[in-house]
Formats: C-alpha cells, sequence, structure tokens
C-alpha cells in the first residue's frame, strides 16, 4: 500500500443526511479510483476496534456512540500520494476550518459529525483498509 491508497468512511451523519452520491463524485472528481468498497454499520465492538488509540481519550465513548449511530459507507482509494491528497480533499476536522469546497466544508455538520475519515499515514491506510476488508475484496 505504499503511498497509492487510502482508506476512507463515509460517517453516520453524512449517509443520513443522503451525501453518499455526492462524496463519492466529489472523490472520483479528485482523481481517485475506488478499489474497494461497502456499506455496512459498525458494532460497538468494531468501533471500538477501530478508534482504540483513542480509548483513553474522553470524546472515546461519545466517538463509538457516534460511529455506531447509523450506517457508514467504507472504501480504499487509490491515487499517487494518495493519503496526503485525501486528506487536502476532505478539509479540517473542523468543517468551519476546512477550505471552501471540501468535502467537510460542504458536507460537515460540526467537529464531530464531520461527514468523513481519512487516513493520516499510508501505515494507517495499509491497517484501516484491511480491517474493513480482505484482499479478496479489493480489485
Amino acid at each position: 500500500m505504499s503511498g497509492k491508497l487510502t482508506f476512507t468512511m463515509i460517517k453516520p451523519d453524512a449517509v443520513a443526511n443522503g451525501h453518499i452520491g455526492k462524496i463519492i463524485d466529489h472523490i472520483i472528481g479528485k482523481g481517485f479510483k475506488i478499489v474497494a468498497m461497502k456499506y455496512t454499520k459498525l458494532s460497538e465492538e468494531k468501533a471500538g476496534e477501530f478508534y482504540g488509540i483513542h480509548r483513553e481519550r474522553p470524546f472515546f465513548k461519545d466517538l463509538v456512540s457516534f460511529m455506531t449511530s447509523g450506517p457508514i459507507v467504507a472504501a480504499v482509494l487509490e491515487k499517487e500520494n494518495a493519503v496526503a491528497d485525501f486528506r487536502d480533499v476532505i478539509g479540517a476536522t473542523d468543517p468551519t476550518k476546512a477550505t471552501p469546497g471540501t468535502i467537510r466544508n460542504l458536507y460537515a455538520k460540526s467537529i464531530d459529525a464531520n461527514a468523513v475519515h481519512g487516513s493520516d499515514s499510508d501505515e494507517n491506510a495499509a491497517n484501516e483498509a484491511s480491517f474493513f476488508f480482505t484482499a479478496f475484496e479489493r480489485f
């Protein structure tokens, strides 16, 4: 996964607000190829496992509760310099600070309900993609 792949999730807020199609279109329009994608719902156990690095943080329980509040769309994306380029496409975690035209600027409601997740490193992209998809499920 060296530099060509990243992982994203369209979070429950964006799914509930009907933004799946617009967000996927935005991602493709920025030159990313979708190599794996699924519509699913995280259990409390799986959300806790995925966000385990935040387990000791004060927001952990709220994060798990939010991420299990509805369905999500998980996807593996391909493009040169995928992680950094996708971080630019999604914008700052706080949508009020996100660059105009970024996904979070357009579709996020708050710093907590921020529409999408994007991997922050090549290593995390590989781990996050493997959490949701087997090698058999990627193209």
